[in-house]
């Protein structure tokens, strides 16, 4: 597939906001119709809500949690994006994924505007019903800021069905009108979506596909690399090898990897997760103590599929994957992209790659307001249609342009966002 790089200033050791705004800037300059106007206008946060949450720990002890919902931009549609528990949140991680919603959305052609929320700590500090409180208490004090036709949280990071089931009731409580459309992710049982679970992995998996294809690549003899086993991780490697008879060599969690050139039982090493709270021990493979060793292993596609910033330029120098799928948002850095593009691999964004998430929480929505629903069959196919015609849009122009898919994933994304705003007009 031709690529060719376009001049991004060099960020030595930049965050991960530095990097997707670096993508945008170099992008953005290119757009003839975008000027420095609007350009401010695509830059910008509609809203930004930080609060300090008081929780009463089970003990009667009190703390105040720091939690966080940005808004930025609803030109094409309400705001869409998760929101997350760790306790590495920080506001400029939060305006960075919000940022990477609104193009997301545009990408994939669905009508949504872009948002995300973060919780700032460790979860497993907290035990079930200290988690309920702190949930609870966080969409109470969103207040009138959310709301199905406003902004639709859904689940991130540490966040899961039985979180978003909180998030409804609380809303409900003080809601009463369609309040069942103001988060996606929700259980089967009280208007959740089929499909919803496994949504952003199996987009993964289709966009794996479509490369593969066009690549002309026996995925049976590639061997692929997994970083992350949580819920997108895992489906990813899981459809992969039973859809697309991939060859998995490699998967990890925060407390290690595994590696087998042969391949790996995707199943078996996520029952024996399950059940051991760890991979060490799952036989037949090297395990690694440092997760981040698995990205340097032997790989012809790396997926990385955890946190933010983990392919940095190191690992983009040394490993020997051509192909790299963003199933997380912005694992890649800036330095980390221009040294993958120089070296001609292939890397599918995750403004597309991983959008199989958003796309099926919009059918959840659509289902919640008509109370019409589909089934898991229904569900895959229209995901599927869905990212794929936008992957062959991205594909043809990156061809077309002679740029990368990320640059022509933007351009696609940018361009429909500034026209919704010209057509709005200024005072939207």
């Amino acid at each position: 597939m031709p690529t060719m790089n376009l001049p991004i200033p060099k960020i030595e050791g930049a965050a991960c906001f530095d990097a997707e705004s670096c993508f945008f800037q170099s992008v953005a300059q290119k757009i003839s119709f975008i000027d420095e106007n609007l350009l401010r206008v695509l830059n910008s946060f509609r809203r930004e809500i930080c609060m300090e949450i008081p929780l009463r720990k089970d003990n009667g002890t009190l703390i105040t949690v720091k939690a966080y919902r940005v808004q930025h931009n609803n030109a094409r549609g309400p705001y869409k994006g998760g929101f997350r528990i760790h306790q590495a949140v920080t506001l400029d991680e939060v305006r960075m994924l919000a940022n990477l919603m609104t193009w997301k959305g545009a990408v994939v052609n669905i009508p949504f505007g872009g948002a995300k929320g973060g919780i700032a700590i460790d979860p497993k500090t907290l035990s079930k019903t200290e988690l309920e409180r702190l949930v609870r208490a966080y969409t109470y004090n969103l207040g009138d800021n959310i709301g199905p036709h406003t902004d639709i949280p859904a689940p991130d990071v540490n966040t899961s069905a039985q979180t978003m089931a909180w998030f409804y009731d609380e809303y409900a409580k003080s809601h009463t009108t369609n309040a069942l459309a103001v988060v996606t992710g929700k259980p089967l049982g009280l208007g959740g979506s089929e499909g919803r679970e496994e949504a952003t992995g199996r987009g993964v998996m289709y966009i794996l596909r479509e490369i593969a294809k066009d690549l002309k690549l026996d995925l049976s003899k590639t061997k692929i690399v997994l970083e992350g086993f949580g819920n997108v991780g895992f489906h990813a490697a899981r459809l992969i090898h039973q859809e697309l008879n991939g060859k998995i060599v490699g998967v990890s969690t925060h407390q290690g990897g595994i590696y087998n050139p042969n391949g790996i039982d995707v199943m078996a090493a996520h029952k024996y997760y399950n059940e051991t709270a760890t991979l060490k021990g799952f036989p037949g493979v090297d395990f690694m103590a440092d997760p981040s060793e698995l990205l340097y292993a032997d790989c012809d596609v790396l997926i990385p599929c955890a946190l933010e910033g983990s392919i940095h330029d190191k690992v983009a120098e040394k490993t020997n994957a051509s192909i790299v799928i963003e199933g997380a948002n912005g694992p890649v850095t800036a330095t980390a992209n221009e040294i993958l593009i120089d070296r001609r691999r292939v890397v599918a964004p995750g403004i597309l790659a991983n959008a199989g998430g958003v796309i099926v929480s919009y059918f959840e929505w659509v289902q919640n307001l008509q109370q019409f629903y589909w089934t898991h069959e229904e569900v895959n196919k229209k995901l599927e249609k869905i990212i794929t015609d936008a992957y062959v849009k991205v594909r043809d122009l990156s061809r077309a342009k002679k740029i990368s898919l990320r640059q022509a994933s933007y351009t696609i994304g940018l361009e429909k966002v500034a026209q919704a705003c010209i057509i709005r007009g200024t005072g939207f």
